[in-house]
């Protein structure tokens, strides 16, 4: 027994409460585009006639998985590792076993709003990843799909910037001192999910792969800046995760 709980990690492989409890006998398309875009996902869902396939439920909110093609489907990610962790692991249940994720960030570094960034692992600074993967300092994604998001900016032509982030869950927690250490470790932006996603398809031996876009800056500790969240981001975002989650390899 640890001094603190978050560190007693179990890898037993089944739990007491399993994702595919309800026995809904559905299954997904093994490829999910799983972007943290809000209600623009249903916007798009509506307005090109995609099909619901299943409904992920919380107490506040549901979640639609929308069917793009056979082999792909499209989810709303939620804000923040606990309920995003658990959809992805409700959608792995059944079917699911290669995500591409598009999210926001906050730069830590000089980085104008709305640059495209690609991270190289995961600072492991938030609760979920301990509970799927043992104590260690580091989350990393998956190399083939970091590459193919790589290669697509490439493509198109779509300038972007590697770097590792640092994951957290306090908001509201991201002191001055905390920022310079991260920067100092090579964490050129924070997100809110990415190590605990990364951790999770590692438990479950899928694929996962994750793209970020600057949103707010923490890089000036006297001045902080909302900029315009990252707004103009929202829509590109999604779509170049529905174009990588559909490419073959």
């Amino acid at each position: 027994m640890s001094n603190y709980p978050i560190l007693e990690y179990d890898g037993a492989p089944g739990a007491v409460l399993e994702p595919d409890h309800e026995a809904l006998g559905i299954v997904l398309p093994p490829r999910v585009a799983f972007p943290f875009v809000g209600d623009i996902v249903g916007d798009y869902a509506r307005e090109h006639n995609l099909p619901v396939l299943a409904v992920y439920e919380t107490v506040t909110k549901k979640y639609p998985v929308y069917k793009v093609s056979d082999e792909v489907c499209l989810c709303e990610a939620p804000f923040g590792a606990p309920v995003a962790a658990g959809l992805m692991d409700w959608m792995i249940a059944y079917g699911a076993r290669q995500f591409i994720a598009a999210g926001s960030c906050g730069a830590l570094i000089d980085l104008p709003e709305n640059t495209f960034i690609v991270p190289r692992r995961a600072l492991r600074d938030e609760g979920t990843s301990y509970h799927y993967m043992a104590p260690s300092r580091w989350s990393f994604l998956d190399y083939d799909l970091q590459r193919r998001i790589t290669d697509t900016f490439t493509e198109k032509d779509i300038a972007y910037t590697e770097c590792d982030t640092w994951t957290t869950d306090a908001i509201f927690r991201e002191t001055v001192d905390k920022v310079r250490r991260c920067r100092a470790e090579g964490c050129g932006v924070v997100d809110m999910e990415c190590a605990a996603l990364s951790a999770v398809a590692e438990f479950r031996n899928v694929q996962f792969g994750q793209f970020l876009f600057v949103a707010d800056t923490l890089a000036d500790a006297d001045a902080y800046d909302a900029r315009n969240w990252g707004a103009d981001s929202l829509v590109p975002a999604m779509m170049l995760c529905i174009e990588i989650a559909s490419r073959e390899g």
